[in-house]
């Protein structure tokens, strides 16, 4: 009996992997996402089934919010049973953040969920869409013993296919534009497709997919610098309504130690609202207690993001608030990894 060839559904949100340029403009703006297709007739020697699915309204990924989350989410759920994996199209500037939700809100993923998009448009003569659609496709499709070799959410840029919530953009310009400073890449396409096996996740299989949908954005990121001032820090934690802090802090987790931010803190969380150490570092870990500016911090119960990225930080403190855990059982869960998003 033959094999059959794995079902795939490519999910269009928009980004510049679908845009043309206006020619009274010159601006970028999307194009209907079935010339897509036609833009790569390469898509037809590969080994898989390929179906589509797009956003009615394209958008670009600088307009993307938790809402546009959901409805990739429900796409995702809506047609599990019929694919063996789904290959997201996305802006590259926000790729990270959604890529990262996604790897929380899909708990006990079985199949490959890969995000990729690009840096020129797909009709642009040097573009970078090609192979990266291409490849991904590739990648959503490898199977072994008829079962999913990924069975996560990655993300896939120029030859190297990430753990989405271990992602970050680096580069505005370059081809090479995402980076996963603290953990080893999924697979890297050469002349070989090489999957690092050992870095897989290895979920449950027993255990069907669950869909978290309530994502809670009553937060609020706060990027440390010299001469941060008392007034600039009250007035961000005093919002009404605030939930959750995302703090960025220096090298291993370190802050000043003047006595009105530490008392600023200890006062937030008295109300109830989570604060999370990350590092503004591009890699390493938050190490609290390390050094004294920042046992502080220990002390009053902040909670550490060890080496988890900003991004994934952000979409990690939505998630947790949005599943209303209870207050003393939210900074062991955050610091507990979840999704494989930190070590």
């Amino acid at each position: 009996m033959g094999q059959s060839k794995p079902n795939i559904l490519l999910i269009y949100t928009g980004g510049t992997i679908g845009m043309i340029k206006d020619a009274e403009t010159g601006a970028l703006r999307a194009f209907d996402f079935d010339n897509l297709l036609v833009k790569i007739p390469e898509l037809k020697l590969l080994d898989c089934d390929i179906e589509t699915i797009s956003f009615s309204q394209p958008i670009d990924s600088s307009n993307m919010n938790p809402d546009y989350w959901i409805q990739i989410v429900e796409i995702i759920e809506t047609n599990y049973q019929s694919f063996d994996g789904f290959v997201v199209l996305h802006g590259s500037d926000t790729m990270s953040y959604t890529a990262s939700a996604l790897s929380f809100m899909l708990e006990d993923l079985s199949k490959p969920v890969i995000f990729t998009g690009s840096q020129l448009p797909i009709g642009d003569l040097r573009t970078d869409a090609k192979e990266n659609l291409i490849t991904s496709i590739q990648v959503a499709s490898l199977q072994k013993n008829n079962k999913p070799v990924i069975r996560e959410v990655g993300l896939y840029f120029e030859y190297k296919l990430y753990r989405a919530n271990r992602t970050t953009k680096i580069n505005a310009e370059h081809f090479e534009a995402f980076s996963s400073p603290n953990y080893i890449d999924l697979a890297e396409s050469g002349v070989h497709l090489k999957v690092n096996e050992e870095s897989l996740r290895k979920p449950n299989l027993r255990r069907k997919l669950r869909v978290h949908k309530e994502m809670d954005d009553n937060i609020v990121l706060i990027k440390l610098f010299p001469g941060i001032n008392e007034n600039t820090i009250e007035c961000m934690l005093n919002r009404s309504g605030l939930k959750g802090v995302i703090l960025e802090t220096y090298g291993a987790g370190n802050c000043t130690t003047e006595k009105w931010f530490i008392d600023v803190l200890k006062k937030a969380i008295k109300k109830g609202i989570h604060i999370i150490n990350v590092t503004q570092c591009s890699g390493g870990s938050v190490i609290m207690g390390q050094y004294e500016t920042s046992s502080h911090l220990k002390k009053i119960g902040v909670i550490s993001g060890k080496d988890i990225t900003t991004e994934a930080a952000i979409c990690k403190l939505m998630y947790m608030l949005g599943l209303k855990i209870e207050d003393e059982k939210f900074k062991k869960i955050y610091e507990t990894p979840l999704r494989g998003e930190m070590s």
